[in-house]
Formats: structure tokens, C-alpha cells, sequence
């Protein structure tokens, strides 16, 4: 006859105990790898998940502003104005995110800012992101929009480096340069900057919802 052998109660409740803290850990890397893509170069060293999310939530601010979320819409309709209605003209977002036909997005948004309040604002880059890689903000909850800028396959193909990089570009940093008239975002662009990298720098982290 086969003996069978049993674990003390407390042997187990302390099996249990540490079968959840890993579980608890390792959710925080599922969504980190989730997020990362095919990226390899995220490293363990210095990740700091309650920093990386903290930080995040000045960039969600941001990211949810009128400046950034009326060119990042759910629809293929730019918003417009500090209420972030639908843009009067009905421009179509277009296969390259350039407008459709005769409604251009450089029909009106010159490389520069037109002169007087509530004018068109400009930059050389002016469009929304195209069809293929919409990166909508529009709805999307913190933890929503955390995953899907760090997935490499949702946010345009970018690794870190490009991440870091993508908060620098010239169109990005329009969002505080809009013209009269407009409300900038709610932090300035050096704080967003800051809190941007510091976020991605920590391992990316998104919140929990």
C-alpha cells in the first residue's frame, strides 16, 4: 500500500502566501512585457513601478488635454478648441492622416501659426496619425493608453529609445506653442518631459486602471 504524504497547514498557508506575492510581481512584468513588444533593451535595473506610475499620471493629464487629444480622436474627425468639439470643416483623417481630397490639413495649417486669436495653429508636421496606427486618446483610460503607447505594435513601431525620442518632436512641443486663444496643457513642456521619461525610464509601468 503507497503512503501518502501531507504538508503541515502552515507549510501550506505559507506556499500560498508566496504563490500570491510572485503573482503580484510578475502581473506588473506581464504588462510591462505586453507593453514592450519585441523590445529587448527594457532592463530590470532601475525599474520602480509606484515611481513609473506616478509619473505617469502628469502624462495622462497631458496626454488628455485639448492640445494633444483633439489630434488623437476615436473618430477619423479631428476635435478642435479647448471644449474639443468636432472640427467645423469635417476633415477626413485620410489613408497618411493628412486630410482626404481637397480638405488637406496643410490647407489651413500652415509650417507656422497664423497671426490672431483662434487662428489655425501650424507646424510643418500637422496631421493625425494615419489610418494604420490611429493611437487614439480620446476614451482611454490611464491604464488604457498606458499599455498601448508601450506596445510596440500600437504605437507606431516605436522601441524605448524612439519613445524617449517621440517626446521631443517638433509637433509634440506645438501643443504649448498653439496660438492665442488656446489653453496650453496643464503642465509645461519641461514638466511633461520630465515626468515622460521618468515614466518610461521605471519600466513603463501603467496603472491599474
Amino acid at each position: 500500500m503507497q503512503a501518502r504524504y501531507f504538508l503541515p497547514v502552515k507549510t501550506v498557508a505559507v506556499l500560498i502566501v508566496i504563490t500570491s506575492v510572485i503573482g503580484i510581481i510578475t502581473s506588473g512584468f506581464k504588462d510591462k512585457k505586453d507593453g514592450a513588444g519585441d523590445d529587448d533593451k527594457y532592463e530590470a535595473a532601475g525599474r520602480d513601478s509606484v515611481e513609473s506610475v506616478k509619473a505617469f499620471a502628469s502624462v495622462y493629464k497631458v496626454l488628455m488635454s485639448p492640445r494633444c487629444m483633439n489630434c488623437h480622436p476615436a473618430g477619423d474627425i479631428p476635435l478642435q478648441g479647448d471644449d474639443s468639439h468636432i472640427h467645423t470643416m469635417f476633415p477626413k483623417r485620410g489613408k497618411d492622416g493628412k486630410g482626404l481630397y481637397a480638405l488637406k490639413c496643410t490647407n489651413c495649417h500652415q509650417p507656422a501659426n497664423v497671426p490672431g486669436i483662434h487662428t489655425p495653429p501650424g507646424n510643418p508636421k500637422w496631421a493625425l496619425p494615419p489610418a494604420e496606427m490611429k493611437m487614439v486618446f480620446q476614451g482611454k483610460t490611464a491604464r488604457q493608453l498606458a499599455l498601448q503607447i508601450m506596445d510596440y505594435n500600437r504605437n507606431g513601431h516605436k522601441n524605448k529609445e524612439k519613445l524617449l525620442e517621440h517626446a521631443t518632436d517638433t509637433l509634440v512641443k506645438a501643443g504649448w506653442n498653439m496660438g492665442e486663444g488656446r489653453k496650453p496643457p496643464p503642465l509645461t513642456y519641461e514638466e511633461f518631459l520630465a515626468a515622460w521619461n521618468k515614466w518610461i525610464e521605471k519600466g513603463g509601468y501603467a496603472p491599474k486602471n
